[in-house]
């Protein structure tokens, strides 16, 4: 059963996060380090002034249900997700998923030009349903009550979302989570999705280990440029990632207590994976939909609940290539993501790839009519 549903946080919830930040404990620092060591307590003082000050959650939440929203049970979990219909009878419908540390709120920017594109100057051909789910464990969809909520149970659950609301071809896209949940939705049901476009591809994408010498060879200049952010990443960059796949409860009870905790674990994110020629992570999107998505995590307290999947996929993926999947997929890789091709091939119909010179791993609030484009273009020949 698909039931309505409309965010209707209690002030009291509100009321006592402005009162939790006013009486924030702050830790020391050492001056001068920057961002090499996390985010900095006076940058961090001022981004909580704000959110206690002068962000408006009801203007958020106002916005965010002027578009119908519902909640239905798959699998013994809730799963809350917007469904906007186009105005365009032949529109093509197309599920967007998120991932950590995103949430639906992130789409707001690419809602409308993609379900309604005349009204955006695009050619009305190109319209989408648009059916924009919380992952298990995430936001409404939050918490779970069972183990297994891995990506292949989750792509599974959106195939029957999909059934349930009379879609039988549709199309997938996503980033980060999304971009392992959509291909899986295309292995899951291969004779039902149209495509599969990929934005901050990352696993399934890049190499685990070494790279032998001859494959480095015929890389190019930006490929390895890739490599080099990669070991970056699992170097310097990984300690969210091995909490979160190992002791997601034991992280819950300081971010789920917290909201300073759960903004700075949210926020270095925004820091450290939107384009790197952005100084602050407000100056690569926009603050109040940050703010938004932080505080959607803070009042649902789904912190541990959304770590679940780290620990799912880690402690039940194999690291054999997965089945190779038929349906054409797409790849947007913006300035910032690390996905290159050669790696994807394998376990993927890679039809497209598109390399950008700008943009980051949150391409829909970062460079929302350049991934707007992308879609719309790979989609064009699918429909």
């Amino acid at each position: 059963m698909i039931r309505p549903f409309r965010i209707d946080v209690a002030q009291s919830e509100l009321d006592d996060l402005r009162d939790r930040l006013a009486r924030a404990r702050w830790p020391e620092e050492i001056p001068g380090v920057g961002w090499s060591r996390g985010v900095p307590v006076e940058y961090l003082k001022g981004l909580v002034e704000y959110w206690r000050g002068a962000f408006d959650w009801r203007r958020q939440e106002a916005q965010m249900n002027q578009i119908t929203q519902s909640m239905t049970s798959i699998d013994g979990t809730n799963v809350h997700f917007l469904h906007v219909e186009s105005p365009e009878s032949n529109a093509l419908p197309l599920i967007l998923t998120h991932g950590w540390p995103g949430s639906v709120f992130e789409f707001s920017n690419i809602i409308g030009p993609l379900t309604d594109p005349q009204r955006y100057g695009g050619d009305h051909a190109d319209a989408f349903h648009l059916v924009v789910p919380s992952i298990p464990g995430f936001g409404f969809s939050g918490p779970t009550r069972e183990t297994g909520w891995n990506v292949t149970r989750v792509a599974r659950a959106w195939a029957e979302l999909m059934e349930r609301l009379g879609y039988s071809r549709y199309g997938a896209q996503g980033g980060d989570l999304g971009a392992m949940i959509s291909p899986e939705l295309g292995r899951v049901a291969p004779d039902r999705v149209a495509g599969v476009h990929l934005n901050a591809a990352s696993v399934g994408f890049i190499p685990f280990g070494p790279v032998d010498s001859s494959v480095m060879a015929e890389l190019t200049d930006r490929e390895k440029v890739s490599l080099t952010k990669i070991e970056k990443f699992t170097t310097d960059q990984w300690g969210y990632n091995a909490l979160q796949s190992t002791r997601p409860q034991t992280l819950a009870y300081g971010l789920t207590d917290s909201p300073v905790g759960q903004l700075a674990w949210i926020v270095e994110k925004f820091k450290e994976w939107t384009d790197e020629a952005k100084e602050l992570p407000e100056d690569a999107v926009d603050r109040d939909q940050m703010l938004a998505d932080v505080t959607l995590y803070w009042l649902t307290r789904t912190a541990g609940p959304s770590a679940q999947i780290y620990y799912e996929n880690m402690h039940s993926l194999s690291w054999a290539p997965p089945e190779r999947s038929p349906v054409p997929t797409a790849v947007a890789n913006f300035a910032q993501d690390v996905a290159i091709r050669r790696f994807g091939e394998p376990a993927n119909n890679i039809v497209r790839w598109t390399d950008f010179d700008q943009g980051g791993h949150f391409a829909a609030m970062e460079t929302a009519d350049l991934l707007v484009d992308d879609i719309r273009e790979f989609f064009r020949g699918l429909r």
